[in-house]
C-alpha cells in the first residue's frame, strides 16, 4: 500500500521553514548559505529540497525576479496550530485537553506558564 504525500512538514523541511521565517523572502543561495552553515548541507540538496516544498506547498517562488526568491507559505504559528491539530487528532483521538495534560505533566512549567495557562483557562470559563 502506498502512501499518500503529507503536507506535513519534515524535520528538514521544519529546518528549511525555520530559515525562511527568520530571513524572510530569500533567494536560494541565502537560505542555502544558512542550512550549510548550520548543518553542512549541500547546495543541490537546498535545492531539491525547495522543489519539493513548493509541490507540498509548504513554500512559494517569485519567478518574476532573478534570482528566484522562496518564502513560506504559511507563518510559524500556522505551521504551530496545524501539527499541533495533527498530533491531537492521531495521538489523542481530537481530545487536546489530554495532549495539554500530557504535556504539563511532561516538562516542568515556569510560574509564568502556570499563570498563562491559568488565565487562558479563565478566559475558556468566561472568568
Amino acid at each position: 500500500m502506498t502512501r499518500g504525500k503529507s503536507s506535513q512538514p519534515t524535520e528538514v523541511e521544519l529546518q528549511m521553514l525555520a530559515v525562511l521565517w527568520e530571513l524572510g523572502p530569500s533567494p536560494v543561495r541565502e537560505i542555502h548559505a544558512r542550512l550549510s552553515a548550520d548543518k553542512g548541507t549541500n547546495y543541490s540538496t537546498t535545492v531539491k529540497m525547495l522543489s519539493v516544498m513548493i509541490e507540498k506547498g509548504l513554500v512559494k517562488r517569485d519567478e518574476s525576479v532573478s534570482p528566484h526568491v522562496y518564502r513560506a507559505a504559511m507563518t510559524r504559528d500556522s505551521a504551530g496550530r496545524q501539527m499541533v491539530r495533527n498530533l491531537i487528532d492521531k495521538v489523542y483521538d481530537g481530545a487536546a485537553m489530554s495532549l495539554v495534560l500530557h504535556a504539563l505533566k511532561s516538562a516542568k512549567a515556569s510560574p509564568e506558564e502556570l499563570t498563562e495557562v491559568r488565565r487562558l483557562l479563565d478566559e475558556m470559563e468566561g472568568r
